[in-house]
């Protein structure tokens, strides 16, 4: 099983994601990649920072978009090859993201699409802009055999 190739694809396609990020999500990203940053883990310390309170790491949310490639669109068998994000604004614990990929060019000849990833919070504001690059999967030869 496959996820869409190249010329399954088409410039305007779009796939979303929506998700709440927990305080487990939070400290088991913490616990994975080992940024043990206070103003994401700790109370206190977050509620003298500038956002006056704990904050998702920027990665998990831009993380979300991998999901989306690599299980959406284009799906199985995608190859993530660069992502460009700005953090906008702060995400929050309990704050509900809403994750969505649109193909904004393809490359035929490269087999690469561009697409523009953004996420939004539950008050429709964007909280992470940018562009990822991916390889789509190869067509699979098996599913010409069974149409």
């Amino acid at each position: 099983m496959h996820g869409q190739s190249i010329d399954q694809m088409y410039v305007g396609q779009f796939a979303l994601l929506t998700k709440t990020i927990s305080d487990a999500d939070v400290h088991i990203f913490a616990g994975v990649t080992g940024d043990m940053n206070p103003v994401h883990l700790d109370d206190l310390y977050a509620s003298c920072s500038i956002f006056q309170q704990r904050i998702a790491h920027g990665g998990l949310v831009s993380g979300l978009f991998s999901t989306v490639l690599g299980t959406i669109l284009p799906g199985l068998g995608t190859i993530y090859l660069k992502q460009d994000s700005r953090f906008v604004k702060p995400v929050f614990i309990g704050d509900t993201v809403s994750i969505k990929v649109e193909v904004i060019n393809l490359d035929l000849k490269k087999n690469r699409a561009t697409l523009k990833t953004v996420a939004t919070n539950q008050h429709n504001q964007e909280v992470v802009i940018g562009e990822a690059v991916v390889i789509p999967p190869k067509k699979d030869t098996n599913d010409e055999e069974h149409q």
